[in-house]
């Protein structure tokens, strides 16, 4: 089976703007579409209330639906679908074993009453070894970009970059080779943002360009300039902050067509994780979030 970009479907309005964040990714790929629908993916939230019968049929329809749709918004792509009987978690897992991307659909990323993104979405992020792209729903127009205000000078000014938050203590290549092909497939620059506190004995933090702060941002540009290399193409904005990396990743995702993350897999406790920084950026973002597993 080829490899494919291959998208969760629930009936959701998220999941359906995930359908077509995918869809657009698959062209840019090259590659064709697969849409997963996992019968026992049920509340049904979204679902016709008109009785079971009714229920049924409406279930049966959405892959092939979606799939209909998609073929004639994008006429040169290839979209498969399929249903499954297992449950949602274990469905999606499965699929992506012949996937070069997984895409499902977030809801509530709500920076103020932080509305949790869904438990199945939690739960194959945590688990996943394939990158997996969360979309939510809520102006993501075409190309990836939501619209722009009018009315605002900051939306007038708005650079729709992809964003990338980097850890200088694992600078990991999967990440970096993702968050840059990345910005390459969409003629975007990368915006690097690596967070970072300065040790507590050292009082106040010192200006950029100064002491630790120049040491970090040169750490940054070196552990950065083979990517550039082989990336001569990507124009690349680095920025080593002070602060919460995941505060910075969030502002940063206003005005991004995409953030990047990483997800490590390995740690002190065994099990699935997702770890601090990349859980309060999938609740938060307002854009399109890719993590990227990593040892």
């Amino acid at each position: 089976m080829p490899r494919t970009v291959t998208v969760g479907l629930d009936g959701s309005p998220e999941s359906l703007t995930a359908a077509d964040w995918a869809a657009r990714e698959a062209q840019r790929r090259e590659m064709p579409l697969r849409l997963v629908h996992a019968l026992d993916w049920h509340s049904y939230t979204y679902a016709p209330l008109t009785g079971v019968e009714s229920l049924t049929r409406w279930a049966e329809r959405l892959p092939s639906d979606t799939a209909a749709r998609l073929r004639r918004d994008h006429p040169d792509l290839r979209v498969v679908h399929e249903q499954v009987a297992r449950e949602p978690v274990t469905s999606l897992l499965a699929a992506a074993e012949n996937a070069e991307l997984l895409v499902l659909g977030s809801r509530g990323l709500n920076r103020v009453t932080g509305v949790l993104v869904g438990s199945v979405a939690l739960a194959v992020v945590a688990r996943a070894e394939l990158p997996v792209v969360l979309v939510r729903t809520g102006g993501v127009g075409k190309g990836g970009h939501r619209p722009r205000s009018a009315d605002t000078a900051s939306s007038r000014l708005a650079r729709r970059d992809v964003v990338l938050g980097l850890d200088l203590r694992r600078p990991a290549a999967p990440v970096l080779d993702f968050a840059f092909d990345a910005a390459a497939r969409r003629a975007a620059t990368l915006c690097v943002i690596h967070g970072w506190s300065p040790p507590p004995a050292s009082g106040y933090p010192a200006p950029l360009g100064t002491g630790a702060s120049a040491q970090v941002a040169s750490e940054l540009t070196d552990v950065l300039r083979p990517w550039r290399a082989k990336f001569p193409g990507v124009e690349v904005s680095e920025q080593a902050v002070i602060g919460s990396p995941a505060e910075h990743l969030v502002d940063a995702s206003a005005h991004a067509t995409l953030v990047v993350v990483g997800r490590f897999t390995h740690g002190p406790r065994p099990g699935p994780r997702v770890g601090l920084v990349t859980h309060k950026v999938l609740h938060h973002s307002t854009a399109p979030v890719a993590v990227i597993a990593h040892g």
